[in-house]
């Protein structure tokens, strides 16, 4: 159990970034923001090993950029070097991760077309990871609905060499090497929109996650279902019996009960909303095995709203806070582990990411 007092909740919006932070009791939260007002914030993430803030941005004029805090987000400055190979503009940028504690200047950063960037100075400058820009299967991969996108990136904890990247409609990818070189892992995994049901890439991975005490124990909700990987992606079996529907965009784990998982079901790739009109979180306890509604607090009539992938989380705290946004801008809190919930606000810009920290 976390010896740490504060929690931050940090939410981006089609319309700026704000901060939430609690005690322990995560009973009232004192609020910062918007930051970044009229700017789409598509993630923020706290640097845990330096107490730096990173916000990923897209504006209509501007574009798509980094920016980091060193104070909370007091003042910002601007990451360089972010742009494609012939010097033109990324077109977006999605998701930004700390590396392993070991290499603490290392900071990762994922966006469309299919690009990641690595930085060697805590976020600062940026180079292109070679290993995934000219990977040899990339004349196969295809966008998804917003973008070919390298929208997820999670890091072993154990294995500082060993990282992983989630890429729509690519699928997964693991490095053992640091990100010098990169593997297909996809075995198993369905796409029913392709010819080959089981290609070797080609599969629409919307948001991944690793058991924080078992780093060979992978989740992902799919295009095509949840499904899971006990041995570091080397293979994945269908886990959705069970669930209402087989779509949905997030997928969140309790980070002190590694088989504890969240998912959102949606009615389906056509229609992209609850399942018949009702906000429901769906746990498992047991790895996939077996699957509990969850609606206590949440709206069961008439609440046609979507979740985006990056817009769930879950704290370190080991009675399991865990938090999520819809795209109609409500912000739910649980600190039971999902048994019950409650609005944190019902008036935020469509909310595209929530992450959490606690410092």
């Amino acid at each position: 159990m976390s010896t740490k007092k504060t929690v931050l909740v940090m939410v981006g919006t089609r319309k700026g970034a704000f901060i939430y932070r609690s005690d322990e009791a995560r009973t009232e939260w004192a609020v910062s923001g918007p930051h970044f007002p009229g700017w789409s914030a598509h993630h923020l993430q706290y640097d845990g090993r330096n107490g730096r803030l990173f916000a990923v941005l897209d504006h209509m004029v501007y574009g798509a950029n980094l920016h980091y805090s060193d104070d909370m987000g007091e003042s910002w400055q601007i990451s360089e070097g972010l742009q494609l190979p012939d010097g033109k503009a990324v077109p977006r940028l999605w998701h930004v991760l700390p590396g392993h504690p070991d290499r603490p200047d290392t900071v990762w950063l994922g966006g469309d077309p299919g690009i990641l960037f690595r930085s060697a100075d805590k976020g600062a400058s940026w180079q292109i990871v070679d290993g995934i820009f000219e990977h040899p299967t990339r004349e196969n991969w295809m966008a998804g609905a917003g973008g070919m996108m390298v929208h997820t990136i999670v890091q072993d904890p154990t294995e500082a060499d060993r990282l992983y990247v989630a890429i729509s409609a690519a699928g997964v990818f693991r490095s053992d090497d640091g990100g010098e070189t990169w593997q297909p892992k996809n075995r198993g995994v369905l796409a029913t929109f392709l010819p080959d049901n089981y290609p070797e890439v080609g599969q629409c991975c919307h948001h991944l996650v690793m058991s924080p005490t078992d780093p060979g124990l992978l989740f992902q909700q799919n295009h095509c279902g949840v499904f899971r990987s006990s041995n570091g992606g080397d293979s994945w079996e269908d886990i959705g019996e069970g669930l209402p529907a087989i779509f949905g965009f997030p997928i969140g784990i309790n980070q002190s009960q590694p088989q504890t998982i969240f998912v959102i079901p949606q009615q389906s790739d056509e229609f992209r909303y609850t399942v018949d009109g009702k906000l429901r979180v769906y746990r498992s306890k047991d790895g996939g095995e077996s699957w509990t509604a969850l609606t206590n607090g949440l709206p069961q009539e008439n609440a046609y709203q979507n979740i985006y992938r990056e817009a769930m989380a879950t704290d370190g705290y080991e009675n399991g806070g865990v938090y999520f946004g819809t795209s109609s801008g409500q912000l739910y809190a649980s600190r039971d582990n999902g048994d019950s919930w409650e609005l944190l606000s019902g008036t935020l810009p469509p909310i595209y990411a929530v992450e959490t920290a606690l410092i």
